[in-house]
């Protein structure tokens, strides 16, 4: 079994991010051999990133109380689903700043994308996959895809339509296959 946490992507107050993490939480159960979590950065208050040592070299020793609870909770988990908005054709930079928080807790895993916006979240997406790949994060192919125009009511609340449901079960089922496959490469 692997575990595999759903990361939000926004830590806004006003932010509908939870609700598109809690429809694919939701989703999430009908994958076999897998074990879901909602992940919520905002819940784990990561101020601006300022360690005095850079991730990749402190060797899971960090100075900071959250900073070493982020880090246990992620080196806990076999993959990851991030669930991101965009923002100025780029994920959030609360998103950016929990990445960079850490470094060998992200690597030899898989993550799979789920995205929305104005252009169905495109440029945040590769965005995330060319972050993900400088911390060795492996992305699965299918990628979730919402409209804030089509998927969400006034902008504030999330009503997808039926035709993502394959789509998401596809990054679901992906992901899971590729965290049980990158599972002992860390062994």
């Amino acid at each position: 079994m692997v575990k595999i946490g759903v990361v939000t992507g926004s830590s806004r107050d006003a932010r509908v991010n939870k609700q598109v993490a809690e429809y694919v939480l939701e989703k999430a159960k009908h994958v076999d051999g897998a074990e879901f979590e909602l992940v919520d950065i905002k819940e784990f208050d990561l101020p601006l990133f300022n360690e005095a040592m850079p991730p990749a070299m402190a060797n899971k020793n960090y100075e900071k109380e959250e900073n070493n609870r982020w880090s246990e909770k992620i080196d806990s988990l076999d993959g990851f689903v991030f669930v991101t908005p965009e923002y100025n054709n780029a994920i959030t930079p609360s998103l950016k700043n929990a990445i960079d928080y850490l470094g060998p807790e992200w690597g030899n895993k898989a993550a799979g994308i789920v995205a929305y916006g104005s252009t169905l979240g495109v440029a945040a997406q590769l965005s995330l996959r060319h972050i993900l790949s400088n911390a060795n994060v492996a992305t699965v192919g299918p990628a979730g895809a919402f409209s804030l125009f089509t998927d969400f009511e006034e902008m504030a609340t999330f009503r997808p339509s039926e035709v993502h449901n394959a789509t998401i079960q596809a990054v679901l089922e992906t992901t899971a296959a590729w965290s049980k496959g990158l599972k002992g490469t860390r062994a």
